[in-house]
């Protein structure tokens, strides 16, 4: 579906089905230089379980209108609008890496809107090397490479993908390669800069679940424990055959854990 915020078209997948306002939310927020369809098989799932699904784009990305939101605050007002614009009283919030420093720093902000979180693949401080920040900010085809591979466990270049007839590589390359000038190095620099992250976990009062990638080396596990000291009652799960992007790599598993936090 389509929608308006900030004057701008905003494009959400919602599974094919029209919202319905007595249904609870589910809303997914992507991580870095992706789109919604890096929830393809979870979002699909809670839409076709009796809820409403948005695996939103967020602006510049996907089929949503730019420029980019230049940092994780300015993310997560976006989304507040985003509800409101809906009409959705409040939604259970679903983000990875880039989305999921969204997702706890809207639970702080707007606590009557949000139900619940899982953060995929967290860390902080989510700093972001060098390297990485300068090819993005010079577009150059090198920080494709170095967000493919540092993005995915190593076994994710080999056979026997856990979603039939995807290349995970491949697939990560082609979202990347469609994005504007200038909207990775956006998303990355709002990521390095974040410094609010401790403060937002203290504010958290709905339930909270951290799915974490043991061989995920851009957030291992122990980036994520500060976060998870400062919200009370926060879960945590580590799935042992993963890199960072958990939801490609562990479908099947992120989904489980999904279905157990928000069913």
């Amino acid at each position: 579906m389509n929608l308006e915020v900030d004057g701008r078209r905003v494009f959400a997948y919602t599974a094919a089905h029209e919202l319905d306002r007595a249904r609870a939310t589910v809303a997914f927020l992507h991580g870095a230089g992706l789109d919604h369809s890096s929830f393809a098989l979870q979002s699909r799932y809670f839409g076709y379980h009796g809820r409403n699904v948005l695996a939103l784009d967020l602006p510049a990305h996907g089929r949503s209108d730019g420029p980019p939101l230049s940092s994780i605050e300015a993310i997560a007002d976006w989304l507040s609008r985003v509800l409101k614009a809906l009409k959705l009283e409040k939604a259970s919030l679903v983000g990875h890496s880039m989305g999921s420093l969204a997702a706890l720093e809207f639970a702080a902000r707007y606590p009557g809107q949000c139900e619940r979180i899982a953060l995929v693949g967290t860390g902080y401080p989510m700093k972001v090397a060098a390297p990485f920040l300068d090819a993005a900010r010079d577009n150059d085809s090198s920080a494709f490479d170095m967000h493919t591979i540092w993005g995915h466990g190593a076994q994710a270049a080999f056979a026997a993908n856990p979603n039939p007839g995807m290349w995970m590589y491949g697939d990560a390359l082609a979202r990347l390669e469609r994005l504007g000038p200038g909207v990775l190095y956006a998303d990355l620099k709002a990521c390095n800069d974040y410094a609010g992250a401790e403060a937002a976990a203290a504010k958290v009062k709905c339930p909270a679940l951290f799915i974490l990638g043991r061989r995920d080396v851009m957030t291992p596990p122990r980036a994520a424990k500060a976060l998870q000291e400062r919200i009370a009652g926060a879960k945590a799960v580590e799935i042992g055959a993963s890199g960072h992007t958990l939801m490609g790599e562990a479908p099947d598993a992120v989904l489980d854990e999904l279905i157990r936090f928000i069913s």
